[in-house]
C-alpha cells in the first residue's frame, strides 16, 4: 500500500525549453503512485491511498493507476485541484529542472484517513519524504500512518526523496522530521546526503564508502531498521549515466556491479522504479533485491513519463542481456 500525492506532470518535447512552443506533454506521476504502478506491472498486488479532485482530471489520474492494475479503491475524492509540476528535460549541457505548482491541492488538505481500515490486507506501507515536505500537518499525517502500520504488524518502507524546494517553504530543520520517520520504518531508501541530515553528521570518502558508512550508522541508530537501500548516479553526459545500487543490512551487504545506461529518454521516476524492484524481491535476499531494483531503474530510463512499464519478462530479458529485438 503506497501513500502519497498523485501529480500531473507537464513538460515540453525533449530539446525544447519550457513553453518555447505551444505544446506540453502530460503524464501522471507522483513518487508513491509510481512505486505502486511498477509493482503492479511486476504482478504484485498494490494499492494507493491518496486524494484527488472530484472532476475529470481526478478521473484521469485514477485511470492512469487502474489501467496498470493498481487498486484505486482507497483514493478519496474532494473539491479542489490536483498538484502539478513542470519539467524541463535535460538536454545538451543542461541538467534540466522541475518547477512545482502543488500548493493547496486536495491531497495537501486531506486529513481524514482511517488507517486501521485502509491498512487491512497490506503487507507493506510505502511512503516517501515528499509527504512531510508538504507541510507540518502532512508531516503528522505521515507519522500517523507509520504508527498505525506498526501497530497492525505491517512492514514500513520509506524513501527519503529529499526535495529542498518543498522543505524550504516551511521547515528549517528537515533532518529532525526525517529522523522521526526513519525511527518507525523497516526498510529505508536513502543515500549519505539524506542520512547526513537525519543523523546530524557528515560522511567522508568516495561514493561507495559514504553510502556504506551512512547505512551502517543508520542501522546502529535505529534498532527496528532492517536494511538501507541506496542507488547512485554518475552523469557522464545528459544521456549517458552510470548507475550503482547497494543494500546494507545487519551483518550483510551487497553492492551490484555498476551499470551504464545510454540513450536516456526520461530519468524521472527511476528512483521509484528502483524502490519497487527492491520491494518486489526484498524477501529473496539482498542480491536479488538490489539486482531487481537496479534493473528496473535502468529500464525506466528508456520510457517517457513517470511510470515504469517493465513486466517480469522484461526483467528476465535484462538479466540475460537481450539487447536485440525479441521476435
Amino acid at each position: 500500500m503506497c501513500f502519497g500525492e498523485l501529480l500531473l506532470r507537464l513538460s515540453p518535447p525533449k530539446g525544447e525549453a519550457l513553453l518555447q512552443s505551444a505544446r506540453l506533454d502530460a503524464h501522471f506521476g507522483g513518487a508513491e503512485g509510481n512505486v505502486a504502478v511498477a509493482l503492479a506491472r511486476l504482478g504484485h498486488r498494490s494499492a494507493v491511498v491518496s486524494a484527488v479532485p472530484d472532476d475529470g482530471i481526478g478521473d484521469a489520474a485514477i485511470d492512469s493507476l487502474r489501467k496498470a492494475g493498481v487498486d484505486v479503491s482507497r483514493i478519496a475524492r474532494g473539491e479542489g485541484r490536483l498538484g502539478l509540476y513542470f519539467l524541463t528535460p535535460a538536454a545538451g549541457i543542461s541538467a534540466g529542472s522541475v518547477t512545482y505548482d502543488r500548493a493547496d491541492s486536495v491531497f495537501a488538505g486531506m486529513r481524514d484517513y482511517d488507517w486501521p481500515t485502509l491498512l487491512e490486507g497490506a503487507e507493506w506501507l510505502h511512503l516517501s519524504g515528499i509527504v512531510p515536505a508538504l507541510g507540518p500537518e502532512m508531516a503528522e499525517t505521515g507519522l500517523a500512518a507509520i504508527a498505525a502500520a506498526r501497530a497492525a504488524g505491517v512492514r514500513v518502507s520509506f524513501d527519503s526523496n529529499f526535495r529542498a524546494t518543498l522543505w524550504s517553504r516551511w521547515c528549517l530543520d528537515p533532518g529532525t522530521v526525517l529522523a522521526s520517520y526513519i525511527a518507525g520504518v523497516d526498510l529505508l531508501f536513502g543515500n549519505d546526503r539524506d542520512l547526513s541530515l537525519a543523523l546530524g553528521r557528515d560522511f567522508a570518502g568516495d561514493v561507495v564508502a559514504r553510502q556504506h558508512d551512512a547505512a551502517i550508522a543508520a542501522l546502529a541508530r535505529y534498532p527496528q531498521l532492517a536494511a538501507v537501500a541506496s542507488s547512485g548516479r554518475e552523469a557522464v553526459t545528459t544521456d549517458r549515466h552510470r548507475l550503482t545500487a547497494r543494500i546494507d543490512a545487519r551483518g550483510e551487504s551487497y553492492c551490484a556491479p555498476t551499470l551504464e545506461v545510454s540513450g536516456i529518454v526520461d530519468r524521472i521516476g527511476t528512483g521509484d522504479a528502483f524502490a519497487a524492484g527492491v520491494l518486489a524481491r526484498f524477501d529473496d535476499g539482498l542480491e536479488a533485491a538490489a539486482t531487481a531494483g537496479l534493473a528496473l531503474a535502468a529500464l525506466k530510463h528508456g520510457v517517457a513519463g513517470d511510470h515504469s512499464v517493465a513486466m517480469p519478462r522484461d526483467l528476465a530479458a535484462f538479466a540475460v542481456g537481450q539487447a536485440d529485438v525479441r521476435r
